[in-house]
């Protein structure tokens, strides 16, 4: 960070802006202390005088020294637009995390409410709210405060929306972080650089609204006084000594500038990092560990008919399946199948307008809308496909760690912390205690994906949720990253469930498969049978599009004609009907149930045959 400064103090807007600020500083500070007294001394016999070599300004109507009284005038000025700003700032940060924190209805008052008020030109409110405080420097300072936080309040919703879809939200909200906790340590320190930067920024219209309002003699009252009174005082002499009101007005823009100059200056640097400073907590019981061993070595997910609605759109239609104690089931199909929302949705991270249904939804033997946050923090974990933005960027990677522990186990900051570090270590990051001081953006791609998995053992997870886990790292870490995911399994008893488009990685690590198309599931049947066991034609064409070793390079790839449907317009009957070759009219009107095809085998398909030439038959021969 230091090195950030001094390179953008070496700019000439850094520079300028540096000295510009310094300036202003010392002049808040030592100009009362130097000259308070030359500023307020009187003298009757050089009344309103022009400029002269005692008075470079000119004096007022007590012949008072303008000139010492604009340096005096500094403190007050800028301390009173600083203070606006802060109540400004903190005002529309409040009101801009509220919709986030509040009930949805409240919410959604609060965004009409804030859009109203930005819809007003800032100094009309300041005036407005002026009259309602009264007339004074408290009033002025709450009314120009209050006019200034719209602006700050639509700023942060936009850039906690911005912030809000991240993975690394994602990942606390799994962890069960809580929403006002969530807003100060993941949001909040993410956005909080355009936040400062329109803070500089901000500051400058304070100093022009409170000169504003002084001049209009609304604002800082006799016998003290700002650039807005001393302008107000010599306006009446404009023609007669310009300089006593030009004076004050210059130093209103000076110091402007000096705001803006810094805020252009902090753009590239400025960063809020936030830190933990929660006492530590005694290890108390964790009720999540007692459920997780009462569910036996039953189903750890099962469900039965998901769906997945976002308004006339329904991505994921009527999914079931289940995920046995231990199980590694793999979830494969093109984009845009469902497989990522149906990972959601287990994990109870689809947000309105998003509307999850299901007749049969249960995490370890319980429904999961009615399973407590802390079991759920502990018994649940979510890898997400991009490591880069599943760490908050602004918290050191040890510290994101030991929230799951500090959370959910009632463990003390340290020993969370050393937890942490332990949990790296068991997921094979060298040098893990060096590691777990250190920021996301020193961890490279596979080493971040570790970490993330190691956020996962924190507790004693019973499913582990991979999300595309390996779809950004090269082959040699997608290695490392399955035979991780393979260890946690064996030395955790997990159950895994991984989402993949890449059938070959599927096939490496789990027991059972998933394929998906269109928001269902057409085809569930063991790993072992995907090498020349599928039913399903649109399993056969994904293994087909998978290249081998004894690819003919010669020939062009292979790959399934056609898109996939739109969510929001499903064709009747079979959705693969139109790009399958050996579709008949019955597939086009009818859509086929998951039915047995076999030992733990199941396929939606009119035709569930082996071999592409006995579908040809079926088909042909117009079977009903």
């Amino acid at each position: 960070m230091g090195g950030k400064w001094l390179a953008a103090l070496r700019t000439p807007v850094g520079a300028c802006s540096a000295v510009l600020i310094v300036v202003v500083g010392a002049l808040a500070v030592l100009a009362p202390i130097l000259w308070g007294e030359g500023a307020d001394a009187t003298d009757t016999s050089a009344i309103q005088e022009g400029p002269s070599a005692s008075h470079p300004l000119g004096t007022d109507s007590l012949g008072r020294d303008i000139f010492l009284r604009v340096l005096v005038a500094t403190r007050l000025s800028v301390g009173l637009a600083v203070s606006a700003t802060l109540i400004g700032l903190l005002a529309g940060v409040i009101l801009g995390m509220a919709p986030s924190v509040l009930p949805r209805l409240l919410g959604r008052l609060v965004v009409s409410a804030v859009g109203i008020a930005v819809a007003f030109p800032a100094l009309l409110l300041a005036l407005f709210l002026a009259v309602i405080f009264g007339v004074g420097m408290r009033g002025a300072v709450l009314a120009i405060g209050l006019a200034g936080a719209p602006s700050f309040a639509r700023l942060t919703q936009t850039l906690a929306a911005s912030i809000a879809g991240r993975d690394f939200v994602s990942a606390a909200r799994v962890a069960g972080v809580g929403r006002l906790r969530l807003m100060t340590r993941h949001i909040l320190p993410n956005i909080g650089e355009p936040l400062v930067v329109n803070a500089t920024i901000g500051a400058g219209n304070a100093l022009l609204a409170f000169a504003g309002l002084s001049f209009l003699g609304i604002g800082v009252q006799a016998p003290d006084y700002d650039w807005g009174r001393l302008l107000g005082d010599g306006l009446d002499r404009i023609y007669t000594n310009p300089a006593a009101a030009l004076a004050p007005g210059v130093a209103v823009v000076i110091v402007g500038l000096a705001f803006n100059l810094f805020g252009e200056t902090a753009a590239a640097v400025v960063g809020m990092r936030t830190r933990t400073l929660r006492p530590g907590r005694e290890p108390a019981s964790t009720a999540a560990t007692s459920s997780s061993s009462s569910s036996g070595g039953g189903s750890v997910l099962a469900v039965e008919n998901l769906r997945v609605a976002f308004g006339p759109a329904t991505p994921v239609r009527g999914v079931s399946f289940t995920v046995a104690a231990g199980e590694a089931v793999g979830v494969v199909g093109e984009s845009g199948s469902g497989k990522s929302l149906t990972a959601l949705a287990v994990s109870k991270l689809i947000e309105p307008p998003g509307v999850v249904t299901a007749d049969r939804l249960e995490f370890m033997g319980a429904p999961l809308n009615t399973t407590p946050d802390r079991v759920l923090g502990t018994s649940l974990s979510v890898v997400f496909q991009n490591p880069m933005t599943s760490f908050n960027p602004t918290r050191r990677v040890g510290r994101q760690l030991a929230e799951v522990s500090e959370q959910h186990q009632g463990l003390s900051r340290r020993a969370a912390l050393e937890r942490a570090v332990d949990r790296l270590r068991a997921v094979h990051v060298t040098d893990p205690a060096r590691r777990a001081r250190q920021y996301p953006h020193q961890f490279s791609g596979g080493m971040l994906q570790r970490a993330m998995i190691g956020m996962g053992l924190m507790a004693n997870p019973r499913l582990v949720v991979a999300d595309e886990p390996t779809t950004a790292l090269d082959v040699r870490v997608q290695r490392e990253v399955l035979r991780l995911l393979s260890e946690v399994r064996e030395r955790e008893a997990a159950a895994i469930l991984l989402i993949s488009h890449d059938i070959t990685v599927v096939a490496q690590t789990c027991d059972r498969v998933l394929v998906m198309y269109a928001g269902r599931i057409v085809e569930d049947l063991p790993v072992g049978d995907l090498d020349g066991g599928a039913r399903h034609p649109y399993t056969r064409a994904l293994i087909a599009a998978v290249p081998g070793m004894d690819t003919d390079r010669d020939q062009p790839l292979a790959v399934i004609p056609g898109r996939p449907p739109e969510p929001d317009a499903m064709p009747e009957g079979c959705a693969f009907a139109a790009r399958c070759s050996f579709a008949s009219d019955r597939c086009r009107a009818v859509d086929p149930e998951l039915a047995p095809a076999g030992p733990g085998h199941r396929v939606a398909c009119w035709y569930p045959v082996g071999a592409p030439a006995d579908i040809v038959m079926k088909a042909t021969g117009g079977a009903a």
